[in-house]
C-alpha cells in the first residue's frame, strides 16, 4: 500500500515561525498526509507536535551584521546548509516544502527549488522578512497573514494568496473563551509578555509605571509577566513592595490561556502575537521593537491600531507615566477594553489553517 504524500515544513526555531507550521502540521495530518519539520537546534526547546523524531535539523546562519568575516561565515553556513537539506529532500521525497520565514529555511528551500520541488512560503508580518523576500521570486506560491503585503510588487502579487495565520489548537480552544472586562471596583488582569525572548522594556518600564497608579488600583491588580532571569529580582521586588499579585517567569508554556483571561495585554508587536490577540479578541498596549530594518513590528501593531484593538506606543514614547496614565485610564473606563477587544477579533482568523493546507495541496497537486 503506497505511502500517502509528505510535506516538508521549514521554519526559523522562534514560536513565531514554528507555531504557525505546527497549526499547518495539524491541519495536514488531520487531511491524511504526513509531515515532517526542516529547522535549527532551537526548535528542540519548543515543546509542542514536533518532537524529535519528527525534525530534521539543517545547519543555517542568520545575517547579524556587515562585518565581511561575518557574513562571509553566514554565506558559507547557508550553503553547507543547503547541501544537508537537498539529502534531505532526496530521502523524503516530499511532495511540496512550504516555509515560514527565518533564514533557517533558506536551505531547504533551495534545495527543493534545485531538486524541482514545488516551494511555498508563508509570511505572518504586514512586510515580508528578508529571507522570505530572498526566496520569493524562487517558489511557487507565496501565502500572506494580511491583505496588501504584495500590492507594490505586481511581480510577485500574482502568486499572492492572502490566508491568515495558521493557529495550533491552544490558540483556537482560547479564542472559544469571550472576553469579561473589569468590573469597575473588580479585579484587572494584566498580561505582560515580550517575545519569545522575554524583552528588558518591559521589565524597565511597567513596574515603575504600576507604582504611579493609585494605590486603591493595586489590589485590583493581577499581573502575569514575562521578566528575563536577570531582570527578576528588581521587578519581583517592586511588586513585592506595593503587595502586587504578580506570577513572574522567563516563559509561559500555557501562554494562549493566559492570553484568553487576561483583560489588557501590554506586549511586542511580533507577527505571532499580533495574529493571536486578534484570533483571541484581547485588548493590547502593544511597543514595536525598535530599530527594525524593514519596521515590520510597527506595520503589525498598526494592523491592530487602525482596527481600533490595541494602542501602538513606539518605545520612545514607552515611559513610566505614559503608561501608568493609559492604565489608568482603561481601568476607569473599562467598556473601552470591550470595545477594544471586539475590534481585534474583527481582525482575526481562525480558518487560516485550513486555508493554507488547501494552497499547498493545490501547488503539491495532491
Amino acid at each position: 500500500m503506497a505511502e500517502s504524500p509528505l510535506i516538508l515544513l521549514a521554519a526559523g526555531g522562534t514560536g513565531g515561525h514554528l507555531f504557525p507550521a505546527e497549526a499547518l502540521a495539524v491541519e495536514l495530518i488531520r487531511r491524511g498526509l504526513r509531515v515532517r519539520l526542516a529547522t535549527d537546534g532551537r526548535a528542540l526547546r519548543y515543546s509542542g507536535l514536533f518532537g524529535r523524531e519528527s525534525i530534521e535539523l539543517v545547519p543555517s546562519a542568520t545575517v547579524r551584521s556587515r562585518n565581511p568575516i561575518s557574513l562571509a561565515h553566514t554565506v558559507l553556513m547557508l550553503g553547507y546548509g543547503t547541501l544537508v537539506a537537498a539529502n534531505v529532500v532526496r530521502r523524503l521525497k516530499p511532495s511540496a516544502v512550504v516555509g515560514f520565514g527565518g533564514y533557517p529555511t533558506l536551505p531547504p528551500l533551495m534545495a527543493a527549488r534545485m531538486l524541482g520541488v514545488p516551494g511555498i512560503i508563508h509570511d505572518a508580518n504586514a512586510v515580508l522578512g528578508r529571507a522570505n523576500r530572498f526566496l520569493s521570486g524562487r517558489v511557487n506560491a507565496i501565502a500572506t497573514s494580511l491583505p496588501g503585503v504584495l500590492d507594490r510588487d505586481p511581480a510577485l502579487a500574482g502568486k499572492a494568496t492572502t490566508v491568515g495565520t495558521p493557529m495550533r489548537p491552544a490558540i483556537l480552544a482560547a479564542a472559544a473563551v469571550k472576553y469579561t472586562p473589569p468590573a469597575l471596583n473588580g479585579p484587572l488582569r494584566l498580561l505582560v509578555v515580550g517575545g519569545s525572548q522575554g524583552a528588558r522594556v518591559m521589565s524597565d518600564i511597567v513596574p515603575p509605571a504600576i507604582e504611579q497608579l493609585d494605590p486603591a488600583l493595586w489590589s485590583r491588580l493581577i499581573i502575569t509577566q514575562q521578566v528575563r532571569e536577570e531582570d527578576m529580582a528588581r521587578v519581583r521586588a517592586v511588586y513585592d513592595r506595593l503587595k502586587i499579585d504578580a506570577e513572574l517567569a522567563p516563559f509561559f508554556p500555557d501562554l494562549p490561556a493566559r492570553l484568553a483571561s487576561s483583560q489588557l495585554v501590554i506586549s511586542r508587536s511580533g507577527a505571532g502575537t499580533v495574529a493571536e490577540l486578534a484570533a483571541i479578541g484581547r485588548p493590547s498596549i502593544l511597543v514595536p521593537l525598535p530599530g527594525a530594518i524593514d519596521q515590520d513590528q510597527f506595520a503589525n501593531a498598526g494592523v491592530l491600531s487602525q482596527a481600533n484593538g490595541a494602542l501602538r506606543i513606539t518605545q520612545g514614547d514607552f515611559t513610566p507615566e505614559r503608561l501608568a496614565a493609559e492604565i489608568s485610564a482603561f481601568a476607569a473606563a473599562p467598556e473601552r477594553l470591550t470595545a477594544m477587544a471586539d475590534a481585534a477579533r474583527s481582525v482575526g482568523r481562525l480558518d487560516a489553517a485550513e486555508r493554507l493546507a488547501d494552497l499547498v495541496a493545490k501547488v503539491a497537486g495532491i
